[in-house]
């Protein structure tokens, strides 16, 4: 660009040239005397030319200088980047030694914690040598006890989890005291989490655990009060929840190669007995409320867990147990479930059952959870749900605008497009389905909440605060009643709070499942992040 400018002014001359012939063969053919002069117009294209000449120069000037200071601020920008690695590089390297260290400090300390518990069951041992029975007179059950513990301690010297932070487990499974287990975890529900990973471990103590886990099913289905609501019921509730635990860790200590050193622990009658329990369950599921399990049924839970991990499911039609998985679809177990129970060629017929009872997140996880995604693209299904939930939102009639009926139709919304970026979030659907318009609408309703809240609270009456002794201003009060205060009530000075369940997940109110064994609304428990949560969340001592 610069070479054609530089080109073009330097055949200036050239061309003034030419016009000057062209000017003199004009002249030449005048009729009439022209005022202009040829040397006035040499001039002007001589000032023109050195005007242009002087402007080039100088943004040729302008543009190497332009140049330089882009060159200068490139390398100060290296020099800040190579810094700043070197300062990433450098807290990483101390991060990598501060965590050397504190996993040498743990090492040790569990090293020095091993062998004082190896020094203080050896005194245990030496002092209780006189008096212990010989092997001849200890009955059976009490022998293959002590036979599991020993495995438990081999595994532990072989770096698996020792069962030392609750000992008491231990000692629960070798009195096979199915009540007591009941107990203990119910009074210890605040390290559930601690106790569920211990649990397999101490079963290998039980002289036979499936019979254990089986006792400790005992009173899943209270026979005094037929009727009796579950989900009303604290403590029936977490004893549901614990029965389910159970059978699910005895599930891990069957299919673990890592925990499983005791052959066979399920036995034929083992197997008679689980058998007559889910026959016994069975009918109760018939009669359950549909509507209120809301892919969140213990009692469908269980009844699928006892045949999964006694291996009576066979005794079972197919059919019927498929029927059973949306009642069960949002809990976090119902993918390996089915697979326990050899289940996966249903899904696509549970997932079209799901689809049409307007519980499409759940349809989405257990598509990916079967890898069957092609078959039922998750984005459309997310975008549906969306969409009928909106049109459930909308108030039905025109005249129902109370501030009740409106925070209601904004909760479902909210509870929704919450639902939904949950789900895109856990899938990593972000590129297929873009997530700025549904978090903008979030905050626009979580703002809109938020106002209407202050808004309510403020249009609300302050009672006003007596003097502390009556003298002042205002009239004197007389003939007060001496059971009564100059102070209001404290709910009426400070209002109370009014717990708003988070509503997450709420499909239309319209779209109900099929009449059959295993349909139900879909509504998402408060605790249920995504499609894998850990189901209701009850007033209750347990919530697991």
């Amino acid at each position: 660009m610069e070479d054609s400018v530089a080109t073009l002014i330097d055949s200036t001359t050239t061309k003034i040239q030419q016009l000057q012939r062209a000017f003199a063969e004009l002249e030449s053919h005048r009729a009439i005397t022209l005022n202009l002069k040829w040397k006035e117009l040499e001039e002007h294209f001589h000032g023109l030319e050195k005007s242009l000449k002087r402007r080039f120069h100088e943004l040729e000037d302008q543009e190497k200088e332009y140049e330089s200071k882009t060159l200068e601020a490139r390398e100060l920008l290296e020099k800040r980047e190579a810094a700043v690695v070197a300062k990433e590089q450098a807290s990483l390297e101390r991060l990598q030694e501060k965590r050397d260290a504190a996993i040498f400090a743990i090492a040790n300390a569990r090293e020095k914690q091993r062998k004082v518990s190896s020094e203080e069951s050896a005194v245990v041992t030496d002092e209780g040598q006189g008096g212990a029975p010989s092997m001849e007179e200890k009955p059976p059950d009490a022998m293959a006890a002590e036979s599991n513990l020993e495995d438990i301690k081999v595994s532990s010297g072989s770096g698996e989890p020792e069962v030392k932070s609750y000992p008491q487990l231990v000692t629960l499974c070798e009195d096979m005291d199915s009540k007591g287990l009941h107990t203990f975890i119910s009074d210890n529900r605040k390290n559930l989490a601690a106790i569920r990973e211990e649990i397999p471990l101490a079963l290998k103590a039980a002289a036979n655990p499936a019979l254990l886990v089986l006792d400790s099913l005992e009173g899943f289905y209270h026979l005094e009060v037929p009727n009796l609501d579950g989900k009303k019921d604290s403590n029936l509730l977490g004893l549901r929840r614990t029965c389910i635990m159970l059978m699910e860790c005895l599930s891990v200590l069957l299919t673990s190669p890592d925990l499983v050193s005791v052959p066979d622990f399920i036995s034929e009658d083992i197997k008679k007995q689980a058998k007559a329990i889910a026959e016994e369950w069975k009918p109760k599921l018939d009669v359950l409320d549909m509507d209120a399990s809301n892919g969140n049924s213990l009692e469908a839970h269980a009844f699928l867990q006892l045949l999964a991990t006694f291996g009576v499911a066979s005794d079972f039609n197919e059919e019927e147990l498929s029927r059973l998985i949306p009642m069960v679809s949002r809990r976090r177990q119902t993918a390996d479930l089915c697979r326990s129970l050899g289940l996966a060629a249903k899904m696509p017929g549970v997932i079209e059952v799901l689809v049409i009872s307007g519980r499409q997140i759940d349809a989405v996880n257990l598509a990916f959870a079967f890898e069957l995604t092609e078959q039922f693209s998750p984005v459309p299904l997310l975008k549906s749900y969306l969409k009928e939930a909106r049109k459930a939102s909308s108030p039905v009639k025109a005249g129902n605008t109370s501030p009740t009926a409106l925070n209601e139709v904004n909760d479902r919304e909210l509870s929704a497009l919450k639902a939904v970026l949950r789900c895109i979030e856990e899938h990593k659907l972000e590129e297929q389905y873009p997530v700025d318009p549904l978090q903008k609408r979030v905050l626009q309703l979580e703002k809109a909440k938020a106002d209407k809240k202050r808004a309510t609270e403020a249009a609300k009456p302050q009672p006003k605060r007596p003097r502390a002794n009556s003298v002042g201003y205002g009239p004197r009060v007389t003939n007060v009643a001496t059971d009564k205060t100059f102070y209001p009530r404290v709910a009426d000075r400070y209002p109370q709070y009014v717990y708003d369940r988070p509503y997450v997940y709420s499909g239309p109110a319209d779209n109900h499942c099929p009449p059959i064994m295993g349909s139900a609304t879909y509504t998402l428990s408060p605790s249920h992040g995504n499609y894998f949560g850990n189901g209701y969340q009850y007033q209750a001592p347990y919530l697991h």
